[in-house]
């Protein structure tokens, strides 16, 4: 391989990396938002709430796996089951 193209390679995974750090990131971000509306909703609106915290979670934790998954340099996708 070219000295050339392991460097853009280099700077493409960079942006990778970058681009899932940030994801996560506001993933993270949207998961405190939804706990804090969880905590001062009213009581009826309390179920739709935490389902909408706990969505949250999920995006989070597929935003914090791409990101290991990056860092660790694999290039196999996680299949849903």
């Amino acid at each position: 391989m070219e000295r050339s193209s392991i460097s853009n390679f280099g700077i493409y995974r960079g942006r990778q990396l970058t681009r899932a750090r940030d994801l996560w990131r506001d993933a993270a971000r949207v998961v405190w938002a939804r706990w804090d509306v969880f905590l001062r909703c009213e009581a009826h609106t309390r179920a739709f709430a935490f389902a909408s915290y706990v969505t949250a979670v999920d995006a989070e934790e597929a935003a914090a796996a791409e990101m290991a998954r990056l860092l660790a340099g694999t290039t196999k996708h996680r299949v849903a089951a």
